[in-house]
């Protein structure tokens, strides 16, 4: 018979190039030392790392179970209980900006009906300073919200996920979903943002990993 558990959803977002992913895979491996049973998810759209994989800038991967336009993670949950009689203690989601609204909710409701722990790794908003459907609907629902910070060149904090062109220019026109990596994006302040400026240092270059292990919430 299945038992009651109390979870919690959270929502760790940060800049592209912030180590989300990282921090991701290292709390799936710290749960499986643990004994701790775990499901990684991501959504379909970013299939650069390959097939059901996610994969973080410094090569670290594990596989993970695609999460489609029309998947309804509640019910995803629901199957798991009945087949075996006892709920997933964590469920870690990359990419949680491309989640739905909809799916957003069906991973409050997998929270607070079945006990499961949710935690979402994502982006705030998009290349042109806009929240993403899912992170918009995170914000107003998750219990627990954290920030990953990362550091432009300039010294201020990362804010604008930025799209460049070839030339390491910042656009501000385009689709609004465009998957790309170091080529195409660059993490860097509100100020630099507006100005249309990357400073110096190299222009395509990851904004600095904060030294300060405190500027990053764990478990």
């Amino acid at each position: 018979m299945y038992r009651y558990k109390k979870g919690k959803l959270y929502f760790r977002y940060g800049t592209m190039g912030s180590a989300k992913t990282a921090m991701l895979l290292t709390t799936a491996y710290n749960f499986e030392e643990r004994g701790m049973s775990y499901r990684c998810m991501k959504p379909v759209i970013d299939t650069r790392d390959g097939d059901r994989v996610i994969k973080s800038r410094i090569g670290i991967q594990r596989d993970c179970l695609w999460i489609y336009p029309e998947t309804d993670l509640y019910q995803v949950a629901k199957e798991t209980i009945d087949a075996t009689g006892t709920s997933i203690d964590w469920y870690l989601i990359d990419e949680a900006q491309f989640l739905s609204a909809a799916q957003v909710d069906q991973l409050s409701r997998v929270v607070d009906d079945f006990g499961s722990n949710v935690i979402c790794y994502g982006l705030r908003t998009d290349f042109q300073s806009h929240l993403f459907e899912g992170s918009k609907r995170l914000f107003e629902i998750a219990d627990t919200i954290d920030e990953i910070k990362s550091t432009c060149n300039c010294g201020n904090k990362t804010i604008i996920n930025a799209r460049i062109d070839s030339n390491g220019d910042i656009v501000e026109e385009g689709a609004l979903v465009e998957i790309g990596g170091d080529d195409r994006y660059v993490a860097v302040c509100r100020k630099c943002w507006r100005n249309k400026r990357i400073t110096l240092a190299q222009r395509a270059s990851l904004p600095l990993f904060p030294s300060d292990p405190a500027e990053h919430k764990t478990l």
